[in-house]
Parts: structure tokens; sequence; C-alpha cells
């Protein structure tokens, strides 16, 4: 078995993990990264979809801030507007990959399928074979491993019911009935581009109406600017805030970092998809999902209007569009003892303002942190910030 060491050893090669490394690189300080890039974005996002976030809050980050989306664009002579043009799910993917080639050549396209602890070290084990010591980890595992369905739909196995992050193919239910649960990007794209691809789809939601984001362009009159400041996580001052202030988020009381995080930015699909959907696909709307069960060959999804009306949706297949939810014990390649010595509240990582976990030398980026620094690391806008605070504390 071949043995290994590093300083720093990076799990993950997504949009967080890439400009951690791309940041360490520059300072000296010596890291090995794992993980095939873009990973996610390559299986789990919907062939045809595009981005909810705007051009300029799409880039990766790496020191100099030269390689960005816009660069990219530019070189390929590809069409792209810093506001108001939707990025293509393909573009960015390619963005990322030449990121990954021009400023972190080194990346190993392995898993890591063990992180233990012993001492003052951690040792790492990957799918390759190779065993590894490293003193200090940061996991930017993105969102795949946190993919969350209702336990009474998830109760029925994969045949009948699937994440939507398990969507990459549209045409891989043509022909097919197919009912979507959620009310967010996720769920919108899906319908959208499902009923394109000939699938029979319907959409169930919890909420009333679907909130699509409307288009806006600049530049925008100076008093809408002033009410309405923008940001890399859309418009408002609360955005504004969650953006330019994340240690202030930080130091602000639990209970108001989890209520921000899961009220702020609920579902709300991009504004160019809103034709695909309205008016070609049923909508069940202010639906309050009951018991789902399988009879003769097909899924019958209970459900209650908020009328008092009580319907049941025969299909084939139902996709839980319904988001992701960060859980450590979703991280099956930690050893149990790592897990079990993580502080955690509701099953997500307490970290302090350096992003290090209660097990000193592991760091957790991306959504995993989002309830200490607040929605703007949901996104990959999120990578910036991350990528520069990080990257001081390591070296």
């Amino acid at each position: 078995m071949q043995r290994g060491v590093a300083d720093v050893a990076i799990v993950g090669a997504g949009p967080y993990g890439l400009s951690i490394a791309a940041h360490l690189r520059r300072r000296g300080v010596g890291f090995r990264i794992f993980g095939t890039p873009m990973h996610t974005w390559r299986n789990s996002m919907p062939a045809g979809m595009h981005l909810k976030s705007e051009g300029f809050a799409s880039n990766l980050s790496d020191p100099d801030d030269m390689f960005t989306l816009n660069s990219y664009s530019r070189e390929r002579s590809l069409p792209y507007e810093d506001v108001g043009y939707p990025v293509s799910l393909e573009t960015f993917i390619q963005y990322g990959l030449e990121f990954q080639r021009r400023l972190v050549p080194t990346v190993e396209e392995t898993d890591i399928v063990v992180l233990s602890q012993r001492r003052d070290s951690f040792t790492l084990v990957t799918d390759a074979g190779e065993t590894l010591q490293a003193k200090r980890v940061i996991l930017a595992v993105g969102i795949a491993h946190f993919a969350y369905a209702p336990p009474m739909l998830a109760a029925l196995g994969p045949e009948w019911v699937t994440h939507s992050s398990q969507h990459r193919d549209m045409g891989a239910l043509r022909g097919r009935r197919v009912a979507i649960v959620g009310a967010g990007a996720s769920a919108a794209d899906l319908a959208g581009l499902m009923h394109e691809a000939g699938a029979d789809v319907q959409l169930v939601a919890r909420r009333g109406q679907i909130e699509f984001h409307e288009p806006t362009v600049e530049p925008r009159p100076w008093l809408q600017q002033l009410r309405q400041p923008r940001s890399g996580l859309g418009l408002g001052w609360k955005s504004r805030l969650c953006t330019d202030a994340p240690l202030l988020f930080h130091a602000m009381p639990l209970r108001l970092r989890l209520r921000a995080v899961r009220r702020h930015l609920g579902p709300a699909p991009g504004w160019f998809i809103k034709d695909k959907v309205v008016g070609r696909v049923p909508m069940h709307l202010g639906a309050q999902l009951g018991e789902a069960v399988v009879r003769d060959g097909h899924v019958h999804l209970n459900y209650s209007q908020r009328n008092g009306g009580d319907s049941t949706l025969v299909v084939d297949h139902v996709i839980a569009a319904t988001g992701y939810r960060v859980s450590m014990q979703r991280l099956r390649f930690l050893d149990p003892s790592v897990r079990q010595r993580l502080r955690c509240v509701e099953d997500s990582p307490v970290l302090t303002k350096n992003f290090e976990a209660s097990i000193p030398g592991l760091y957790m980026v991306g959504l995993a942190s989002a309830d200490c620094f607040g929605p703007l690391t949901r996104f990959a806008y999120g990578a910036a910030f991350t990528a520069r605070r990080l990257s001081r504390q390591l070296s």
C-alpha cells in the first residue's frame, strides 16, 4: 500500500476546493487536493439548465481575481453579461475545468474513502489504495452528500422516488408520468426541461405560488439602487449584509443564525425558466403531502390542499426536488470516532471564524459552513471570502 504525507489535504474539487487550492498555491502552502473537478456540476445538475446566480456572482476565486467567468467568456467568444444574461450549466462547467487546468493542475482524481485521526495528524485513505498522513484537512465536499427527501417519500425506495440531484439526463423518464415535489429552482428547472424532453410532468408544492425571480438590468435608477442594493445573492439589504459581513453573521446568536439561513433566500426559480413551466406543466400548489404508497405498479401520492380538499396523484415516479440539509452523519467516509467528536448543532458543525471545527486541524467550507457564516457560503459566490480567509489562516 502506498503511503504519502501532506501539510494540507483538501477533500473536494468543486468551486470551493479549487478556489482554496489556488490561494494556498500562491502562498506557498503545501497541499494535496482530491476529487473529480466540478463533479457535482457535471453529474448532478440537469443538462440544459442555467445558473440562477448572475454572471458576476458565478466566479471561482484566484488570488489576483484575473480568471473570472467574464474573462473566460471573452477568450472563447461566448455571450456574457454581469447581470441579466443567464449562465448556462455547460459554460460554468467548462470554466471551472479550465480554472482547474490553469490554477490547480495537481488535482488527484480519486475519492477519499476513510478519514480518521490519531494523535496530532489525520489519516486519509483514497479509493486508489493510498494512505496519506496530513496535519490539516479541509472538507470541501459541496452538496452531493446532503441531498434531502422527506421521510415518507424516501421510504419508498429508489425505484419509485429519487432526488433531483440524480437526474442529469432529461430523456431518462420520457413518456412516463412524473411528479416533482418542490417549489425552488431545482423543481422548476427539472419540470420545464423534462416536459420538453417528453415526460408527463406535474409539480407538487407546499407553497401557494411559485416565486420566480424577476429579471433585472443595470443601470437602475439611483433611488432603486439605494432601496434594493445588488449583491452576489440578489437584491436587497439583507442579502447585501450576508455577502459583505459574514463575520458579523458568525457573531450573531445561534438562534438568529439558524433562522436566517433557513428563511432568507427561500425557494425561487430563475426568471428564464418561467415560460417553460407556467401554462405547460400542471401545478398542485398549497399542497401538504400525506401518505405515499406503491400500488399496482404506480406511486399514489396523497396530499391535502388549503381549501380542505384531499387529492391523490398517481404517477410512475416521484422526484424530490426538496433541497439539501447538512448532516455530518451523511459523511460516511468520516471515521465514527471523528463524527462523534465533532461539536454540532442539529447535525451541522460548529466552526470558528477561521472555519475550524471542534477537532483542531479539521476545516469545513461551503454548504457545511452556512449555519456559521450565513447564506453566502451556500453559493459559489462565497468561495472568494472562504478561500482568502482560510488561506491566510493556513499560511
